[in-house]
């Protein structure tokens, strides 16, 4: 267990391509399978790690986050010694960019690391959604003496050319990374780094303050590209399923996929449970007339229509004759009596009336924004 490590949940992502759902919150904040936001993922993943000191560097608009992590009670990180944080950020306005400014963050919270006990630090974005245990990780650190591990995911060289705002890494035969490149137009490599990254607290102490004092302002740029031929920084394959949430259209994507029983059991059970915000709601009702098919119906919602392979979140209404397919509709979303939805996404609290028809595309889905009545 990696009780000497502390990890940092990064929230300096760029999501141009989440207008429409991350208007209100930031891209960790982003509802997930029925129940879940992206975040709970990177935080199940740290504590079933046994990482207990946790911060998480905030950025933009954090107030929906910081609603739904609270005291980090749900992740068993309410504690008198170590616990959550949450690392206040300068600037305002969503991340934008392949180099987003977080240095100046890291800075500006740099008293936070310089004064936790653990020896090594676990920097993670938010959009590769996993579950992973971090010790493998670890001690490969260890065995090789690496200055810097870069966890990454091996696609097919196919698979690669499809990946969009990525960074990309290439290894050696011993694992050592010998290029990386931030979005590139055609991707020249076919390993994709999660953006978790392992090193000792002091070396990323020592990076933050030499990098913002030569005038850098981004961690994997100026702290972590600009250092391959001065430090020893090596790759870890992750070989399990990841969903990384880039696009809306992977964000559709990766929800339909969670419909298939075995992707499900392994994102949410291979290497321990994934916690979230606990609300105490009765079970989904679902009506005489009701019929659901291959889909996720969270709890508190009340089913009278047709539902088939489609993810309904808490508190969905789904009135007599209304029919969803391949369809996500996030929490206190109603479809009203003979309402048909095919192909759209629905933020929360958004409202189908009687009798509309709305049919997207599966690759180019609808998207309804926040409190919307249609």
């Amino acid at each position: 267990m990696l009780k000497n490590t502390m990890g940092i949940i990064n929230l300096h992502e760029s999501h141009e391509s989440f207008r429409e759902i991350t208007k209100h919150r930031p891209l960790a904040a982003i509802p997930f399978a029925g129940r879940y936001r992206l975040i709970d993922f990177v935080l199940s993943n740290f504590i079933n790690s046994g990482i207990t000191n946790v911060g998480i560097l905030s950025a933009g608009n954090s107030r929906a986050l910081s609603d739904h992590i609270r005291s980090g009670k749900e992740w068993d990180l309410a504690r008198k010694r170590d616990g959550l944080f949450l690392l206040p950020s300068w600037q305002t306005g969503n991340v934008q960019g392949a180099f987003p400014n977080d240095l100046a963050d890291f800075f500006s919270n740099l008293d936070y690391i310089k004064s936790s006990r653990q020896r090594f630090t676990l920097l993670s974005g938010s959009r590769a959604v996993c579950n992973i245990n971090y010790e493998a990780a670890y001690n490969y650190h260890l065995a090789k003496e690496a200055d810097i591990t870069v966890l990454y995911k091996e696609y097919s060289i196919a698979e690669a050319k499809g990946l969009s705002e990525a960074t990309m890494l290439e290894t050696d035969s011993d694992g050592r990374v010998v290029d990386m490149e931030v979005c590139p137009v055609n991707n020249r490599s076919n390993k994709l780094s999660l953006e978790m990254v392992l090193l000792e607290r002091q070396l990323l102490v020592d990076l933050i303050d030499a990098s913002v004092s030569r005038g850098g302002t981004n961690f994997t740029r100026d702290c972590i590209m600009k250092n391959m031929e001065n430090l020893k920084i090596y790759g870890f394959p992750f070989t399990g399923y990841l969903a990384r949430i880039d696009s809306m259209q992977n964000y559709f994507d990766h929800s339909m996929k969670l419909l298939t029983p075995e992707i499900w059991q392994e994102i949410f059970f291979a290497h321990g449970s994934i916690y979230t915000k606990v609300k105490d709601e009765a079970p989904a009702k679902y009506q005489r007339d009701a019929m659901v098919k291959s889909s996720l119906v969270a709890n508190g919602s009340v089913i009278a229509g047709k539902v088939e392979n489609s993810v309904l979140f808490r508190g969905v209404k789904v009135h007599k004759d209304a029919r969803i397919t391949n369809s996500i509709v996030m929490q206190k979303g109603e479809i009203g009596p003979g309402a048909v939805i095919e192909n759209v996404i629905c933020d929360k609290d958004v409202k189908i009336t009687a009798g509309k028809r709305l049919k997207g595309e599966l690759n180019h889905p609808i998207v309804i924004e926040k409190g919307t009545v249609i």
